[in-house]
């Protein structure tokens, strides 16, 4: 991948460059976080001209490993005022990747008030206005794309959230079914509606294969791999079989579910909502249990939700929102929640932070506890047709705290805290407020070795080893995040020594390179250290990493424990 395409949004221009030597050796996060630090100045406002919106394929994309096909979306985010990587499954990321495509790099703001489409293919990048599709969801986009360019055809859009620039609007991606996976968490859809972009399409039409160095020796290697992903308990047997969504029960069970906007830790209707439940739901309906977000997918821990009538209402339907409408709302109907998760991907708006927004809500009042329809006119009323309160609730749940004069708001650098309790399960504590972007639960999945003892077992009860813990999962996170491959990969590398030998080798081979495994280590410490140091400049400091105040003073049942960890300790994660 050697091309950068840049567009100009000011003067509606577009150039096609060579990828310079020191942005070579990246991709994904790597690359998109190296251009927003080096092309984006820290202090500007990240809806204004100056910030760019950036997306970039991994170094793994488009070639034959398992599991490979996420594309990374990197800006100044409006939600958290910090750099932004986010990356989704879907079809774009691999025709990037075919098409050669090292980065797509969209900066300025048009000067009149007109709607655009970016249109990619191996002839370059095109820039048309848009106007029939202004004002619709994102499902509208993806069947008017189908219907005039083909099913083949990658589209990136923006619903409604995204065109009124609400902080908490996300950048959909359609996947191989038609359906659509997200760029969620930041804000970014908010910058892609500032550059007044609808949508992008991405033809691969007499675009080639990859070119792999060493075609042989890369097919080992990714022999390797995919054994190691499908003989690892999570990756091959529980993910495929229940999805992410088998968390509820296990971080029910460890006291961790947050429930009722984070005052328990475990939820009376866990059984109602959790992963084995809605499994034999989607059975018994005639739905989907096993489905890939993009092609090449083994681990297929997506499905298809359909209602009573076996309807389709969403697909991708993960722990993490079904516990923020479930859970933390105290909703425990699946359907109520399926229909939140459709209304989402269609308005573009993130499943996690709405959740949040949600569970603050009802702090306020604007809803009762566990009012499931009153949540679904929320969205659809309010956030989807962009009112004055559905404004303030698209703009996240730190904006609504503050509108509404409440102090249990569980953000941190403004972003919704995810599906953890930081008090029953202290390494994703330690992520939550250190992340470079935010409470991130993927940034350091320290849930892994807290709960799952996958790599190894840390007690998530007590603080010893969790700093150690969290600094070393953000760092081999960052350097997955700039191959392509799904996190969940991280499950059997964690265990399986081979299963991290084979991504070596796998790069090794497809760029003709002797890398070993310490200079993976090194790039995701290169890649936290410049996201660092762009949040440095932004004007963040250590007292930003910082966990809410009621989470040190109000103990969590069902183990009554609180947020123990001195500023000392938690500052101590940036010392290496």
């Amino acid at each position: 991948m050697n091309k950068i395409y840049r567009v100009n949004m000011t003067d509606l221009t577009t150039s096609v460059e060579d990828c310079p030597a020191e942005w070579a050796g990246l991709g994904g996060r790597g690359l998109t976080s190296a251009i927003v630090a080096a092309e984006v100045p820290p202090a500007c406002h990240p809806l204004g001209p100056n910030n760019k919106l950036v997306f970039s394929p991994g170094l793994l994309t488009g070639t034959p490993a398992a599991n490979s096909g996420r594309l990374s979306a990197g800006a100044k985010s409006p939600l958290t005022g910090t750099i932004k990587e986010s990356n989704a499954g879907g079809s774009a990321a691999q025709l990037f990747a075919r098409l050669d495509i090292k980065a797509l790099i969209i900066e300025g703001q048009p000067t009149e008030d007109a709607w655009y489409k970016l249109a990619l293919s191996k002839d370059g990048v095109k820039i048309e206005k848009e106007t029939a599709l202004v004002g619709k969801g994102n499902f509208a986009v993806v069947e008017a794309v189908q219907a005039q360019k083909g099913k083949k055809t990658g589209v990136i859009s923006i619903g409604p959230a995204g065109e009124w620039r609400m902080k908490a609007a996300n950048i959909s991606v359609m996947d191989p079914d038609g359906k659509l996976r997200s760029h969620g968490r930041g804000g970014l859809g908010a910058v892609m509606g500032a550059k007044k972009i609808k949508y992008i399409t991405v033809d691969g039409e007499g675009a080639p294969a990859v070119k792999i160095a060493d075609p042989e020796k890369f097919k080992t290697a990714a022999r390797t791999f995919a054994k190691a992903l499908l003989d690892h308990p999570v990756s091959g047997e529980g993910l495929p079989t229940y999805g992410t969504n088998i968390l509820i029960n296990v971080l029910n069970e460890a006291g961790g579910l947050p429930t009722k906007n984070f005052r328990y830790g475990q939820f009376e209707g866990h059984d109602k909502i959790s992963g084995e439940t809605m499994h034999d739901i989607i059975t018994e309906r005639g739905g989907k249990t096993k489905h890939g977000c993009h092609a090449g997918c083994i681990i297929q821990c997506s499905q298809e939700y359909v209602d009573a009538s076996g309807v389709y209402v969403t697909s991708g339907f993960e722990y993490e929102t079904i516990w923020g409408f479930g859970a933390n709302c105290c909703i425990d109907n699946l359907d109520h929640i399926a229909e939140a998760d459709h209304l989402m991907d269609d308005i573009g708006i993130d499943s996690i932070e709405s959740a949040v927004i949600m569970g603050v809500a009802m702090e306020a009042g604007i809803l009762p506890w566990g009012d499931g329809p009153g949540v679904n006119r929320l969205l659809r009323e309010e956030i989807g047709k962009g009112t004055p309160l559905g404004r303030i609730l698209g703009n996240g749940a730190a904006e609504v705290g503050v509108a509404y004069g409440l102090t249990r708001v569980p953000v941190v650098k403004g972003q919704g805290i995810p599906a953890y309790d930081p008090r029953s399960v202290k390494g994703i504590g330690i992520t939550y407020a250190t992340s470079t972007m935010g409470a991130d639960h993927t940034a350091g999945y320290s849930v892994a070795t807290n709960i799952l003892k996958v790599g190894g077992d840390v007690d998530p009860l007590k603080k010893e080893g969790q700093v150690e813990l969290s600094r070393n999962l953000q760092i081999a996170t960052a350097a997955v995040d700039s191959t392509g491959l799904c996190l969940f990969v991280a499950f059997p590398v964690l265990d399986i020594p081979e299963a991290l030998t084979a991504i070596v080798e796998m790069l090794n081979a497809r760029f003709g390179l002797s890398l070993t495994g310490d200079d993976v280590t090194a790039l995701g410490t290169s890649i936290l250290k410049t996201e660092h140091a762009f949040n440095q400049a932004a004007g963040f400091t250590n007292a930003h990493d910082r966990l809410p105040e009621f989470f040190a003073t109000e103990p969590v049942p069902p183990h009554n424990v609180v947020w123990d960890f001195t500023d000392a300790e938690i500052d101590e994660f940036w010392n290496f």
